[in-house]
């Protein structure tokens, strides 16, 4: 749709500028993961374990931090971005860090007009799904990606978390929890950096999890777990608190704030 291609536009142009102000963030912490320090969190070490030697395509990978860090765990990687400056700076970092792996600056929807081959596991995680109008293609993609027992790897937030709107770091429920109207958004910083004055303008839509397990059925896989969590990796709601193991939870915590699938072509 013309549509689409015009809010992936805006989309692109707001993850190009937040590049460079992500790559010099705490949160990404390049000078630590330069000396070797792994960008994987908990949840997908565990799922994914020993991917020496394996082939994993990553998708949405943003510059590459957790691509490389697969590569670092000797699996032969591919990352794919929409972001043109992000796939720059995966490639540079690949080169001075010396390792092999490559990176396709596409659409992840057109992910196969790119990239041919076959994986063995097919990871994503973290912000992605909300950037896709219809997770069908998406889906279809993954299997057409994957080889047969191959492994499909998510671990994303919670649809939950996208109902409310976090305006002045309060949580108000505004949206849908399967929303298929679009969404924009236009706020000053990042998640990365929320004390930026750079304007991101966003476009995304809310996917239910029945949403995320039906397309992948459809398209062939089978669902080998769904897990859901109270608590984040990553600091980037109002009001989180850090606990003892270094995730974050909210006060009075009703509800997930994070999902983990993993799912095998048949």
């Amino acid at each position: 749709m013309e549509e689409n291609a015009n809010y992936f536009k805006v989309n692109k142009e707001t993850w190009n500028k937040k590049v460079g102000i992500h790559a010099q963030s705490a949160m990404y912490n390049m000078e630590d993961f330069k000396s070797g320090k792994t960008s994987l969190m908990p949840y997908e070490l565990e799922a994914l374990g020993d991917v020496k030697d394996r082939s994993l395509l990553h998708l949405q990978c943003h510059f590459g931090q957790d691509t490389l860090s697969w590569s670092r765990r000797g699996a032969k990687c591919i990352g794919v971005d929409l972001s043109d400056e992000g796939i720059k700076l995966a490639k540079k970092l690949n080169k001075d860090l010396e390792l092999d792996a490559e990176f396709v600056c596409t659409n992840v929807l057109d992910t196969s007009k790119h990239i041919s081959k076959t994986f063995d596991i097919v990871f994503t995680s973290y912000g992605v799904i909300g950037w896709l109008p219809d997770l069908k293609p998406w889906a279809q993609m993954i299997a057409d990606r994957l080889k047969v027992g191959g492994t499909f790897y998510i671990v994303e937030f919670h649809p939950i978390l996208w109902m409310f709107d976090y305006v002045d770091g309060e949580s108000v429920m505004k949206y849908h929890y399967s929303q298929k109207e679009v969404i924009y958004e236009e706020y000053e910083g990042t998640y990365a950096n929320q004390s930026s004055k750079m304007v991101s303008k966003e476009y995304g839509w809310n996917h239910g999890l029945s949403d995320v397990v039906n397309s992948l059925i459809e398209a062939g896989l089978k669902i080998d777990y769904l897990n859901e969590y109270d608590e984040s990796p990553y600091d980037v709601f109002p009001n989180l608190t850090k606990q003892a193991n270094g995730m974050y939870r909210m006060k009075d915590q009703l509800f997930p704030m994070i999902f983990e699938l993993k799912a095998t072509k048949i």
